[in-house]
This record gives C-alpha cells, sequence and structure tokens, in this order.
C-alpha cells in the first residue's frame, strides 16, 4: 500500500511517499479502499511539528497525514454490520496517532463512516467531512435561534462556508467576512451581508447589526478582532484554542474540538444530495505530488479543496 509519511517535520520536502502492508480491521472498523482524501491546513502543521510542538500530538519517529476520508468498503471487522463491501462511504480520522488517510487505505472505527453523498463524485465528497462536521459543531455551540445574528470570518474557505450555509437551514441571520475577490460568490451563501475588510471589523459589523451579533463563529482565527463584533453575553466559538480571545464583556468563549460522527456526517451528506450544501474542488493531484499539493495550500488562494488520489 501506498502512503504519504514523514519522518522528520520541516517544509514540503520532508513529504515521503512510503509502501507498506495494507492494514486489517479490528472488532468494529472498517477498512476503506482510498479513491480520494483532501488535504487541510492541520495537515501542514502536523508536517511542520507544530502539533507536536503544541502538546497536541506526541512525538512519532514517522507518521501519516489526512483525515478526511472517500472511498469505498474493502473489509469490516468483527462486530462492524453497518456496511457491506464495496460501499461507497466518507469518513473522519479524528486520531492523530493512527494511521493516515493520504494513503490507498485506511481503516476507520464505524462509527466514523457514513454513506457517501451520491449526487457528487468521491473526488468531491472526500471535502465535506472534516470541514462540515468542524462547521455543524461550531453552530450546535453558539446555541442560537432562528432569526439570531451571527458573524462568520473566513467566509470563503472551507469551515466558513459550510457554516454560512447551515446557518442558514437553521433559520440565522449571518454576516460574512470574506476577501474582496470572493466577495461575489459568499453573497450567494449569506442571508445577511458581506464585510471584505478585517480593519475596523467590530464597528463595520455593528454598523450593519446594532449592539453586536449574537454569536461568531472565528474561522479566519481573528481572535480579539472578531470578538469586537459580539455584544454583551453573546457567544464566540474559536477554531483554535491558542488563539481564543478573552470573554470579556460577559460574553462565553468556547473552542470547537472536532470529532468523528458518522451519524451526524450521513445528515451533512443528505444535505449535499440536496442541494443545500456545495462542494468546491481546485485541485486533484495523485499522492506522487503531495509536496505540490502542500506548497499549493501553503501558498494560498486556492479558491477551493485541494484533493489526493491513490
Amino acid at each position: 500500500m501506498t502512503s504519504i509519511v514523514v519522518r522528520t517535520p520541516g517544509g514540503p520536502e520532508v513529504l515521503e511517499l512510503a509502501e507498506g502492508p495494507i492494514p486489517e480491521p479490528g472488532p468494529r472498523q472498517v477498512l476503506v479502499r482510498v479513491e480520494a482524501s483532501s488535504l487541510n491546513p492541520i495537515d501542514l502543521s502536523a508536517r511542520a511539528g507544530r502539533l507536536t510542538a503544541a502538546g497536541l500530538m506526541p512525538p512519532m519517529p514517522r507518521f501519516g497525514l489526512g483525515w478526511d476520508v472517500a472511498g469505498h468498503v474493502d473489509a469490516t471487522g468483527p462486530g462492524a454490520t453497518r456496511f457491506r463491501t464495496g460501499d461507497p462511504v466518507v469518513g473522519l480520522r479524528d486520531l492523530l496517532f493512527a494511521g493516515g488517510a493520504h494513503a490507498g487505505y485506511v481503516v476507520l472505527d464505524e462509527p466514523a463512516l457514513a454513506p457517501a453523498p451520491v449526487s457528487v463524485p468521491l473526488t468531491d465528497a472526500a471535502t465535506l467531512p472534516l470541514n462540515a462536521l468542524t462547521a455543524d459543531r461550531a453552530l450546535d455551540l453558539t446555541g442560537l435561534e432562528p432569526g439570531s445574528t451571527l458573524l462568520v470570518t473566513g467566509a470563503s474557505g472551507g469551515v466558513g462556508g459550510f457554516a454560512l450555509q447551515l446557518a442558514a437551514l437553521r433559520g440565522l441571520r449571518t454576516i460574512a467576512l470574506a476577501r474582496p475577490h470572493d466577495a461575489d460568490r459568499v453573497r450567494g451563501l449569506v442571508t445577511g451581508e458581506v464585510v471584505t475588510s478585517s480593519d475596523d471589523l467590530g464597528p463595520a459589523v455593528r454598523e450593519i447589526v446594532p449592539g453586536g451579533v449574537d454569536a461568531v463563529i472565528d474561522a479566519a482565527i481573528l481572535g480579539i478582532t472578531a470578538h469586537q463584533a459580539l455584544r454583551g453575553g453573546g457567544v464566540f466559538v474559536a477554531l483554535v484554542a491558542p488563539f481564543a480571545p478573552p470573554p470579556i464583556r460577559g460574553t462565553r468563549v468556547v473552542v470547537q474540538e472536532v470529532l468523528a460522527d458518522g451519524d451526524r456526517l450521513a445528515e451533512l451528506a443528505k444535505h449535499v444530495d440536496d442541494g443545500a450544501l456545495t462542494l468546491r474542488v481546485a485541485h486533484t493531484l495523485p499522492l506522487e505530488r503531495s509536496r505540490e499539493a502542500h506548497e499549493l495550500l501553503e501558498k494560498g488562494g486556492v479558491g477551493g479543496r485541494i484533493v489526493l488520489t491513490p
């Protein structure tokens, strides 16, 4: 089996194409033949050693990359009964010490998997799990009721885009912060208005929503800059713990930690088939071009997701 591994953290040049045995599923586990796996910023952080330095990942002599999985069930372990061989599935690998999804095969716990959406290719479906589950859980943490106001920063990115679409399904009024060249596309997702600069973000949002929004999902990791748009007593959802602002003015600051949830992922896949969630793929590259994929993502401005295929 081919996989991407890292032995010594560093730049894209440390990525290795390695060969190894196909893993075997254990009790209540499923072996997935990977058709596609998207590249995420957390993969860049793991490769560079930032997760280990932050204590989020144990030091290891070798580790794999990749969280998102889209493929077909190849085998099931004892007690795994939800899927049959050949079923198209999507899933999330949320254990940093387990084998990565940038590989030909990956073993996942059965509850981490869901039927793949049927309306899109698996290369597109591979962009769903991590970002959509992150956005969905972030919205749950806001506790907002229909009609409430929500600011989403980083609205042109994967998490931000899903957050806007899912917020619309929940009846929320959304304000989006997006890059100027993405503003027109984001206006098609937002139920309120689009702001195109983080300069004076608080005053700009408060002109739209007097008193401030009820909640913020900070996908752009702006911290206190985005917090200024929040009303007193509102909820701020941070995606990266070290950049969470202090809970001033009686606000509640929570950190979203994504987890594999096959049942919820199945609902999100249905939203894709219903047309309520759109998926954007910018580049599809083979594992052999992983270094190029990492360079593209680090450069930024890709305009969609980067997907790797075995």
